[in-house]
């Protein structure tokens, strides 16, 4: 059997679309032949950009995803323009170095908007998606975890850990819940990935760290997931709704 994978008619939404690892799947997206919804909170620029090189009458659509209406507006207005979203793809994500001896103030501050944006808008999204897939036959949702899930992270990154550790148990409650409505969940948990959000904490930490008990000769790079993503929202994969699949360079196995 050989796989060729025609994304053609496929409408996605990719939060955090712009740049990083969204940016990456939505160039393998469309290089299948989607057309995408490319979602930024302040980089309209580059998404536009993105979405003309692209093609496919991709877009660029910018909302806060701290902001709860505003998330739900972007599902709305997603959907009111292309009619129909096929996949929808939580990779948005922040993630502060946030102390433990920072003030009260502004560590509260950090954590509230980490689950914002990392967890909450992930939920409100995805019950948007269920409740327009569901009686449509079906649809696909993507979730962009992390390693930190399931093995925690260093003490200033707690708040992101946690908020990818809520996204593996809204994954598997959407898989377990929805199957009969047709709807299919699936995570990726990345390692490090050499992006703008991950220098931070490798110009905190060096890069050594960042390669610890990694298997491979280099750092992950966003494009190293698109090929997953692009199988997963293809429908070739739909018997492994429910999976968390690690994208990290075998570091669990070190």
């Amino acid at each position: 059997m050989s796989l060729n994978i025609d994304l053609s008619g496929t409408n996605i939404l990719v939060t955090g679309g712009s740049r990083g690892i969204g940016a990456a799947l939505v160039r393998g997206l469309a290089a299948a032949g989607a057309t995408i919804a490319i979602h930024y909170n302040r980089s309209a620029a580059t998404a536009e950009a993105l979405a003309q090189e692209v093609g496919h009458d991709s877009f660029a659509i910018g909302a806060d995803l701290a902001d709860a209406e505003a998330t739900q507006n972007l599902f709305a207005q997603t959907l009111e323009r292309l009619g129909h979203i096929h996949v929808l793809i939580n990779n948005a994500g922040v993630a502060f170095s946030s102390p433990l001896d920072a003030s009260d103030q502004q560590w509260i501050q950090d954590w509230e908007r980490t689950m914002a944006v990392n967890l909450t808008a992930a939920g409100i999204l995805s019950r948007a998606a269920i409740q327009h897939m569901g009686p449509l036959g079906g649809g696909r949702i993507i979730h962009i975890s992390s390693r930190a899930a399931f093995r925690g992270d260093t003490p200033d990154y707690i708040a992101y850990a946690t908020s990818k550790a809520g996204m593996v148990a809204l994954h598997r409650s959407i898989a377990r819940g929805f199957g009969a409505q047709g709807i299919r969940s699936f995570l990726i948990a990345p390692g490090f990935v050499r992006t703008n959000m991950a220098q931070d904490f490798i110009d905190t930490y060096g890069e050594d760290y960042a390669l610890q008990g990694i298997a491979t000769e280099r750092l992950t790079e966003p494009a190293d997931l698109a090929p997953t993503v692009v199988l997963l929202a293809s429908g070739l994969a739909d018997h492994a709704t429910g999976a968390s699949i690690d994208i990290n360079a075998a570091s669990y196995v070190h």
